[in-house]
């Protein structure tokens, strides 16, 4: 607050809007670099995504591979890509939910997955 005033110091909000920018920006950064795991069939099919939802990873154990029925295979993968894109949103929370609620709550802010 700018003494006798009652408005806010708009230099000061304007150092922490940039420096959660900068938070928000590295946290993001981190994210990207980390990696996450889902898997289905009690481990037959592991996928490894990053923690933005990038899949780099799918392991199928050959136990899973049955010529005769590639339709449940297909379902263990998709279930083992939405487990470790679970895990990914849950990382995400968990490393912009508080960044988030220091721009506001977090709800309808543009660009941000919650």
């Amino acid at each position: 607050m700018i003494p006798g005033s009652g408005q806010p110091n708009m230099q000061q909000l304007l150092q922490q809007a940039q420096k959660m920018q900068q938070d928000l920006a590295a946290a993001q950064e981190e994210l990207a670099r980390a990696e996450v795991e889902g898997q289905a069939g009690g481990g037959l099919v592991r996928a490894t995504v990053t923690g933005s939802g990038e899949l780099r990873a799918l392991v199928i154990d050959p136990k899973a591979v049955d010529p005769e029925d590639t339709e449940t295979l297909a379902d263990l993968v998709v279930a083992a890509v939405q487990a470790a894109n679970e895990n990914a949103q849950a990382l995400q929370q968990q490393k912009l939910g508080p960044l988030a609620q220091g721009l506001g709550g977090g709800s309808g802010i543009p660009g941000l997955p919650f």
